[in-house]
């Protein structure tokens, strides 16, 4: 079966239910979960579907932006992968950061049950958690649209009030030689605020983000304690390693 015959009964599915796993549409389709999952994944990106933990949902019922979820979508699976390291990390009682990025995100639904207190500028992940065990705080300040976050000065002296057990953090770009490089220099002071008021600073990077520098180049090395990204070349990870940082994949 080609890949638009596999489409139109995904999308016919999801319009008739609102939402499916993987393992029901492999069964339906009669191919693998890895095709599925790589049907699905081109299917968000494309803006047909929102992709969910284990499958997908009709967009319809989905109130974040086409431009986030699109966003989210890419790499879904290497995110999930990840994600799922990330939330292992994570232990009830803890009170944790999470600031906009599209990869940090994913970790809500992999964390829904924990009874955690979650304090973020991203009204995506406030959606997402809401009706969960987790407590939110959401940060104050002025909403950026376009990133369905909120930035400025304010939620600056909102991040300097609290203290974090774990940051989990995403960036644009990173490489040993310049460190953590981001696309605005509003995205690169929540980073700086929420890493200096984490005990532990988790950043999470898919590999097309490793050895790759962005705009603004805003940190040292030394701000991650822990890079968590998915595999990757054993050389690529050894020159993280050999600089100190530890890296889970």
């Amino acid at each position: 079966m080609s890949y638009q015959s596999r489409k139109q009964i995904i999308l016919k599915i999801l319009d008739e239910k609102g939402d499916v796993d993987v393992k029901e549409l492999a069964q339906v389709l009669e191919t693998s979960e890895i095709t599925v999952r790589r049907d699905l994944g081109t299917m968000a990106a494309d803006g047909l579907l929102y992709r969910t933990h284990g499958g997908a949902m009709k967009l319809s019922l989905v109130n974040q932006p086409i431009s986030f979820v699109q966003k989210s979508a890419v790499n879904a699976d290497k995110k999930d992968h990840i994600c799922r390291i990330a939330a292992a990390q994570i232990q009830d009682g803890d009170v944790i950061f999470m600031d906009c990025g599209s990869t940090v995100f994913r970790m809500c639904g992999f964390i829904r049950d924990k009874r955690i207190k979650v304090i973020t500028n991203s009204l995506p992940v406030v959606h997402e958690l809401l009706n969960s065990a987790v407590s939110i705080n959401l940060i104050g300040g002025e909403v950026d649209a376009e990133r369905q976050a909120v930035h400025g000065s304010m939620s600056i002296e909102h991040i300097r009030r609290y203290q974090a057990d774990k940051a989990f953090l995403g960036v644009g770009g990173i490489s040993v030689e310049k460190g953590l490089s981001a696309v605005s220099e509003k995205e690169a002071e929540m980073t700086l605020s929420m890493a200096a008021n984490a005990q532990v600073t988790y950043l999470l990077c898919d590999s097309s983000k490793l050895g790759k520098d962005k705009y603004l180049t805003f940190a040292p090395l030394t701000l991650v304690n822990v890079l968590i990204t998915d595999e990757q070349s054993s050389e690529i990870i050894q020159a993280f390693t050999n600089v100190g940082v530890k890296v889970l994949r």
